[in-house]
């Protein structure tokens, strides 16, 4: 009997360590958030983030349960399109859009003739997102995206957006000081999520940085490398049954912000 008895206590112990390393992966309150951020951290310097830019981004880090709030309180890509697009489109919008396209035309034909991403489509993702830059967001996003990763939600996901922004700071992109933004953590004028910003940021302003809270060049410039690396043909149309309609859809797939993208472009090119 003794045995077995050994082998019950042995099984007894690796479920209860099981669930008990399960039961710390994440949380649905604050009650563990410290020791989970601890061990983030010691994960994030074993998988080659230096020391300096974790302390330098996660040292002081609370928990913040208005970001929570938020995240179960999405209600705006369930209205219809025509209400979606009252919502966020108006003619001042679209008026100004034409104004920046003038403004910035010779940036915009240099980033088409680079990416193949017609100028009015960019102008209306960037209105879109944040009113041309004017609403990219205050929060700090060290704080919204540990927050979420450490909610049991979406974990797993919002984990690996927390050891991307990690590495824009490693490789000193931006210092988290400058890393604010929406609630979720999307970071500049366009929203990018930090693992896209890792993949597709690109500095079109000439100084090796990339910014994509403070210079136009790079988002614009970002976000049509983006597109581009998602499929868009340059020449072709981007309206509903067009070839490039699918790859709108990959930068936001909720059906009435593609519709409101695709719409608000055509409208600029008028």
């Amino acid at each position: 009997m003794k045995p077995l008895r050994l082998a019950l206590a042995a099984l007894a112990i690796t479920v209860l360590t099981s669930t008990g390393a399960h039961a710390a992966s994440c949380g649905n309150t604050g009650a563990g958030f410290g020791p989970w951020l601890e061990r983030f951290k010691r994960e994030a310097v074993s998988k080659g983030i230096s020391q300096r830019a974790v302390r330098a981004a996660l040292t002081g880090v609370t928990y913040n349960r208005r970001v929570i709030r938020l995240d179960r309180n999405q209600k705006s890509f369930r209205l219809s399109f025509n209400q979606f697009w009252k919502r966020r489109v108006n003619n001042a919008m679209i008026n100004r859009g034409k104004r920046l396209m003038k403004r910035h035309g010779r940036l915009l034909s240099r980033i088409e003739k680079r990416y193949g991403v017609p100028p009015a489509v960019l102008v209306a993702i960037w209105g879109l997102e944040t009113g041309y830059g004017a609403n990219s967001g205050k929060m700090s996003i060290f704080r919204s995206l540990a927050t979420l990763a450490y909610d049991c939600r979406r974990s797993a996901f919002f984990k690996n957006e927390l050891m991307a922004a990690l590495k824009i700071v490693h490789r000193g992109d931006m210092s988290p000081k400058q890393m604010r933004g929406a609630w979720a953590g999307e970071i500049g004028q366009t929203q990018f999520l930090a693992s896209s910003y890792i993949k597709y940021a690109v500095s079109f302003d000439g100084n090796r940085r990339r910014d994509l809270i403070r210079s136009v060049p790079d988002v614009l410039a970002s976000t049509a490398n983006y597109l581009r690396a998602y499929g868009w043909k340059r020449g072709q149309g981007f309206g509903p049954g067009q070839p490039n309609y699918p790859v709108i859809r990959q930068w936001n797939r909720a059906g009435v912000y593609v519709k409101t993208i695709s719409r608000m472009a055509q409208m600029l090119q008028r």
